[in-house]
């Protein structure tokens, strides 16, 4: 239930879906906007309470699922950055970078041994960056056959990975599968094998609105096709496993097989900013260093934030993250005890999202309206995030959430 912008997407070649898409949006989020519920501007911030026009608020709404970002060590970091550096280097990282870029990449080399990380200034970038020359055949540790690639991307896909198909059918026919209709992949790999192209299927690991991917069912399919597995783990990482490798990695046995590619966020519960990509090589980092798009003709991150991933990715080491963990996984039960819903979205799941599924956009608003009344907010969801003519209250459950807003939510969504 991520985003169903796949949906909208018509298998005939020249059929303008963006335009498809944009006439069936309705005037919901303006509305939610108008009234308060989304769209914030924010004054002040303690824990997970906003101050929003003198107003103060418990949010729901971040992804922020270990509180990392206003942890004491990270503030202290980026002070000392501004110190050191000034507030930015405007520059490309293939002219300079801060020696923090460096020591976070080794890091992320350590939380998942034997691999060569490559950060981005967010995961759409590492998207945009990678895909097109791993289906070039230009990644030397990955190739594609001669007949090219076919890229089979799972309905439920981040949008940042849907909206790039017109750069994929550039180099290769572009289909998508159900994640709940096995039929649907074994077509795509059936195509693949016909025509003989390499698959590569492209999926999230936990969806933003819901859902979590089974990666290791998906990385055999691949590996029996002669195929790769490309992971959006964005909403994972951290979250889970001793060094908060991730939901994807722990799924995956605690490694990244040699077919898989595995894609990260630093800006969610590593709580810093950026994205970042796992390579088996060093040549393939090489490489996407030197030719990847975004890379080399997009802005580097800014300082402070390269310094405070750099701080949070030593946090994973030293049991920080580990305490972490479990305080979320404590709220995330916790919230599945007081919010008795068959409704709720992803109860009884290792994913720190739960969402209220409401049979129309109307309802979302409303029930949206009854939290921001009595001091909660949260994200109202409407299509295209979810399917045409429903909405979704998605929370975000926080390690720093307290036991009593969380036992609030409880209450509220009963009685609305």
């Amino acid at each position: 239930m991520n985003s169903p912008l796949g949906d909208t997407i018509s298998t005939k070649e020249n059929t303008n879906w963006v335009a498809q898409r944009s006439s069936a949006i309705t005037d919901m989020y303006d509305r939610a906007v108008r009234a308060g519920l989304t769209g914030h501007t924010i004054t002040g911030r303690r824990g997970k309470t906003l101050t929003v026009d003198g107003k103060t608020y418990v949010e729901f709404t971040s992804c922020s699922y270990l509180g990392l970002e206003d942890h004491p060590r990270m503030i202290q970091a980026v002070h000392a950055a501004v110190d050191r550096y000034g507030m930015n280097l405007s520059s490309s990282r293939n002219s300079m970078e801060p020696i923090e870029a460096v020591e976070l990449e080794d890091t992320l080399g350590k939380v998942y041994p034997g691999m060569h990380a490559l950060v981005f200034n967010c995961v759409s970038s590492v998207h945009l960056g990678l895909l097109p020359l791993l289906g070039a055949n230009t990644l030397p540790n990955y190739p594609i056959s001669l007949a090219g690639p076919l890229f089979v991307i799972e309905r439920t896909a981040h949008a940042s990975i849907q909206v790039l198909k017109g750069i994929y059918k550039q180099l290769g026919p572009v289909t998508r599968f159900r994640i709940d209709d096995e039929d649907t992949l074994a077509e795509a790999m059936n195509e693949a094998r016909r025509t003989g192209r390499t698959p590569i299927i492209l999926v999230d690991g936990i969806g933003s609105m819901g859902g979590l991917i089974d990666v290791a069912h998906l990385q055999q399919v691949a590996e029996n096709h002669s195929g790769y597995l490309y992971i959006d783990d964005a909403h994972g990482i951290s979250i889970d496993g001793p060094s908060g490798a991730g939901y994807a990695y722990q799924a995956l046995g605690s490694q990244v097989p040699a077919n898989v590619l595995l894609a990260g966020s630093l800006s969610k519960a590593f709580g810093g900013s950026g994205g970042f990509i796992l390579l088996h090589e060093e040549a393939d980092r090489r490489v996407l260093r030197r030719e990847g798009n975004t890379m080399v003709f997009g802005h580097a991150n800014m300082i402070t934030h390269m310094v405070a991933n750099a701080e949070s990715a030593r946090m994973h080491f030293d049991g920080t993250v580990a305490t972490l963990q479990e305080q979320l996984w404590a709220n995330v039960a916790y919230f599945d005890e007081v919010v008795r819903s068959g409704d709720l979205i992803n109860a009884g799941t290792r994913s720190p999202i739960r969402g209220l599924a409401l049979d129309s956009e109307e309802a979302a608003f409303n029930a949206a309206v009854h939290l921001r009344d009595a001091g909660v907010v949260c994200f109202p969801v409407f299509y295209p995030l979810v399917a045409k003519g429903t909405g979704l209250l998605r929370f975000g459950i926080s390690a720093t959430h307290t036991r009593a807003q969380i036992t609030n939510i409880g209450h509220l969504l009963a009685s609305a």
